[in-house]
């Protein structure tokens, strides 16, 4: 589906949700913004994707990197680019699964067997990564059409999204991600994870200011302008929630606290565990 200007969103599925990965086509290139889980590349983005010149992931999660050994396979020709401070975990599944998805075991919780038979299957092998990103950078796609590289951390420390000022299109994937990513019928299933919230919170104010005329997420739909001034309020109206349930707590167990911010701020029936994250950053406030 073409949202803007030379800016197609793909949806792929997620069971209960869906994942979508973004073509941005300029003149002379066509940037993939991300690859999705393991086998997307080949099923869902190359038979809407004529030609990939660059690929950008987001940010180290599997439902957004996934895809990157096989997306070099298919496009050989094709630079992959990160943020930097995520370069780690998305060129190695181990550091993906030990410092993104498994840290919780030492607190003595954590994903379900079953979830992580999941993650070590669809995150799809290393692959190697051949920019590094800061943000601030511009890339040039041909002719006019450039896109500013967007630094937004909280969600993981190197989550990377871009603005595109010829169509006031901000694609932000999981930078912000409201009071919960919901499943197709819009129930709140998945709490939002953020590792640093004052981090999370500065990147939902500067796209704020930002007030792009379209945001474009992984797992919402197509926001116009007050739509997305209304879910970025919600965003910080949730890190203000968590952060009251968190220092209303008698306990500083990050197993029951989590339990307990659940509660006060859910229920989330899924992936309950990525919130003990956004409990202990506001902790280590």
């Amino acid at each position: 589906m073409e949202v803007a200007a030379g800016i197609h969103r793909i949806e792929g599925d997620l069971g209960e949700r869906y994942v979508c990965q973004y073509l941005v086509a300029g003149g002379e290139r066509t940037l993939l913004v991300d690859t999705g889980l393991r086998d997307m590349p080949r099923t869902v983005i190359a038979p809407a994707a004529e030609r990939v010149d660059l690929i950008l992931v987001s940010h180290a999660d599997v439902d957004h990197c996934g895809g990157d050994r096989l997306a070099r396979e298919l496009w050989p020709d094709a630079p992959v680019a990160c943020g930097e401070a995520d370069r780690a975990w998305i060129e190695s599944n181990a550091a993906m699964l030990a410092g993104n998805y498994l840290w919780y075991s030492a607190y003595g919780f954590g994903p379900s067997e079953d979830d992580v038979a999941f993650l070590r299957r669809e995150l799809g092998g290393d692959a190697p990564v051949d920019l590094g990103l800061r943000g601030g950078e511009t890339l040039r796609l041909g002719g006019d059409r450039r896109l500013e590289v967007l630094h937004l951390p909280g969600h993981t420390p190197g989550h990377l999204g871009l603005w595109d000022a010829s169509t006031g299109a901000a694609i932000v994937i999981d930078a912000v991600l409201g009071d919960g990513v919901c499943d197709r019928a819009g129930n709140r299933l998945i709490p939002p994870r953020y590792y640093d919230a004052a981090a999370y919170e500065a990147t939902i104010r500067r796209l704020r200011a930002l007030d792009p005329e379209l945001l474009l997420t992984a797992h919402y739909d197509v926001m116009e302008r007050p739509a997305a001034r209304e879910f970025l309020d919600r965003s910080l109206d949730f890190v203000r929630a968590v952060r009251a349930a968190v220092r209303g707590s008698r306990t500083r167990e990050l197993a029951e606290l989590t339990r307990e911010v659940d509660a006060a701020v859910g229920p989330f029936p899924a992936f309950t565990h990525e919130l003990a994250a956004s409990v202990r950053a506001h902790l280590a406030e």
